[in-house]
């Protein structure tokens, strides 16, 4: 993934995208298993709607070691991690050779797993979380609608514009193969990012009162930014913690136990600084920044329904 293609970084094709909620993979609970690594911000998007949906007991979850070798994801005893009870497997490859005898290409996280076929559903992580977001509703503990019709085209939009600005923007610098590539990288990301600081002077989330989809996409990479990506991607211009806005609707979000659960920034530091040896050749975790994700941030103000609205949107009424 990390190796330089052409004139910019390019990011491997997710080859795995079966959807659930048809006949092939029908919504059941139990069936289903996510493996995801809390390193990983395109993983961490499905434990968090995991969690904001209440599926802890219709969808089973299994954490990879964040320190990834030559051989791809593996499952060791450690700290938040451990082995797979589900699959049986010591390395998450043997997962997509089970499903692709021979697969040769980029073995990435989140997989959904599907117990009953013994076979990878999806590795495209975009895909992943709108289907836990639909499809689960009948097990659902949290009456929660992240991907509202009548806000889907604005959701939708936003995600067009920061997934490659922002999510994909911080590698496209940090693995920039030329300075040119960096330049116009870092420009783009930092473009966007004052725009979403703009925007959240005046709405508390993204789309208004309700976390959405949208929101938690974006958080995934905010959360990452002053503690790996600035120094470990070069994305130096400013730090997150000099926007006012966006670095407090990334505590509002951190506030909550969805984001907060999922969330191991130990994982995220080992992860980046040590498997990113073209990066980081001696691969010393540095120790800072410290950062207080527990300071208060003053974001419910915003609400228009009031400071103690409740900030997921109920199913009814979507």
């Amino acid at each position: 993934m990390t190796k330089p293609r052409g004139a910019a970084f390019q990011r491997p094709a997710y080859p795995f995208r079966g959807r659930l909620g048809g006949a092939e993979f029908p919504a059941e609970a139990g069936r289903y298993h996510i493996y995801a690594s809390y390193a990983c911000p395109w993983a961490t998007r499905s434990l968090i709607v995991r969690k904001l949906k209440g599926l802890e007991d219709a969808v089973s979850v299994g954490i990879v070691d964040p320190v990834r070798d030559g051989r791809g994801w593996a499952f060791r005893e450690g700290p938040g991690h451990g082995p797979d009870t589900v699959g049986g497997f010591t390395l998450l490859r043997e997962a997509y050779e089970a499903t692709e005898p021979g697969y040769d290409g980029h073995i990435s996280v989140p997989v959904l797993w599907d117990t009953a076929t013994r076979r990878i559903v999806s590795n495209n992580f975009p895909d992943i979380t709108v289907d836990l977001n639909a499809c689960f509703n009948a097990w659902a503990e949290h009456d929660a609608e992240l991907y509202p019709e009548d806000l889907r085209g604005e959701i939708d939009a936003l995600n067009e514009h920061v997934y490659p600005a922002v999510n994909n923007g911080v590698y496209r610098c940090g693995f920039a193969p030329t300075q040119e590539a960096y330049d116009a990288a870092v420009h783009e990301l930092f473009a966007a990012l004052d725009g979403l600081e703009e925007r959240l002077a005046t709405r508390r989330f993204l789309t208004g009162d309700h976390v959405t989809e949208a929101d938690v996409r974006l958080w995934v990479t905010l959360a990452r930014f002053d503690p790996v990506y600035h120094t470990h991607f070069k994305t130096d211009i400013r730090r997150l913690a000099d926007y006012p806005n966006l670095w407090g609707y990334t505590r509002d979000l951190y506030s909550l136990p969805a984001f907060r659960e999922s969330t191991d920034f130990d994982h995220i530091r080992r992860h980046y600084y040590i498997t990113h040896g073209a990066l980081n050749p001696k691969r010393i975790v540095p120790a800072g920044p410290l950062l207080d994700f527990d300071a208060p941030h003053d974001r419910a103000r915003l609400s228009t329904a009031g400071p103690q609205a409740p900030v997921l949107r109920p199913r009814r009424g979507t």
